[in-house]
């Protein structure tokens, strides 16, 4: 069955779980009252828009001894699965530094149609690059690479006006760009660039590189390229003469690993285990607030200057 009836779904106890897929700006009042209502929850990122309000619902959820959970699908693609298991290995030695490149150019709607939603390019929708895709390169990165340290954060807006659904233009009053310098705890760095205003000439629209004293690899969420040392060519370099050297043809392919199913499924699949069976799951609410706390800490660093540190997400 269904219902637009959001009162009348929480009221009916054969629902015990509560999925959050609206707007972000919404997302923390209804995950609360889906709480108040007795449900176990799980939502879509970020959970709320600020670490303050997440921690909110960490506490509410907890003190009623309900199951909660965030969406954190990215790590289930081939691409993450097959870094995890170099990780596993031992593949990269001692990591030296990363960067993230991610975007596509976003069509402003003037002469072709906007790809993605308008409500991404306005703040009253809760729009803005950095909570849209900065929740996923915390977990993405923190799951390969351990905990970030600190951050600085500059973000901008590349295209200043839109046309929305209805034909009529906006001004764009959120960023559409961003850069970060990323430091680890293990004490690496790292680059993060992201924009709807850039033309790709990568693999794929999400490009992740890590360099380690044992080797590099370059993942998408679909696909693994490695070099190890013994395969790393001592490049030479002459800014007056075109050497003709494909440098990407000295990677290769990462080991494959099991065939996997959707990402939103594996997700799906432990949070239900989490509920039915005790089964451990760590995309909890923490883990989303985590989420949060980088897209906050960058949005701070962007308006004061400066680095921002992560310290480990407390209370509840």
């Amino acid at each position: 069955s269904w219902t637009t009836d959001l009162e009348a779904a929480l009221a009916d106890p054969d629902y015990p779980i509560f999925f959050d897929a609206a707007v972000t700006h919404l997302r923390p009042d209804t995950l609360m009252r889906a709480i108040a209502a007795g449900k176990h929850v799980y939502t879509e990122k970020p959970v709320a828009p600020s670490v303050a309000e997440g921690l909110q619902l960490l506490e509410a959820a907890e003190a009623r001894g309900l199951k909660h959970g965030a969406v954190e699908d990215k790590i289930h693609l081939t691409g993450w699965r097959k870094l995890a298991a170099l990780v596993d290995d031992g593949f990269f030695g001692e990591v030296r530094q990363f960067r993230l490149e991610f975007g596509w150019w976003v069509y402003d709607g003037h002469d072709v149609t906007c790809q993605r939603p308008s409500w991404n390019y306005k703040k009253s929708g809760g729009g803005g690059l950095i909570f849209d895709m900065h929740p996923h390169w915390r977990y993405m990165i923190e799951a390969a690479l351990g905990p970030i340290a600190r951050v600085v954060s500059a973000a901008w807006t590349a295209t200043p006006e839109r046309v929305d659904e209805q034909g009529q233009a906006y001004k764009v009053d959120v960023e559409d760009s961003t850069a970060a310098l990323v430091q680890l705890q293990s004490g690496a760095f790292g680059t993060i660039n992201a924009s709807w205003a850039t033309r790709v000439r990568r693999d794929e629209p999400l490009e992740f590189q890590i360099d380690g004293t044992r080797g590099s690899a370059i993942v998408g969420l679909h696909h693994c390229h490695i070099q190890s040392m013994a395969e790393t060519p001592a490049v030479k370099w002459s800014a007056n003469a075109e050497l003709a050297v494909d440098h990407r043809s000295e990677w290769r392919p990462a080991p494959d690993v099991p065939a996997g199913t959707n990402s939103y499924r594996v997700g799906w699949e432990g949070f239900l285990a989490h509920v039915l069976t005790d089964q451990p799951f760590s995309a909890t609410l923490r883990a989303g607030i985590r989420d949060v706390q980088l897209a906050e800490a960058c949005h701070q660093s962007q308006r004061a200057g400066g680095w921002v540190d992560m310290p480990a997400i407390i209370g509840a």
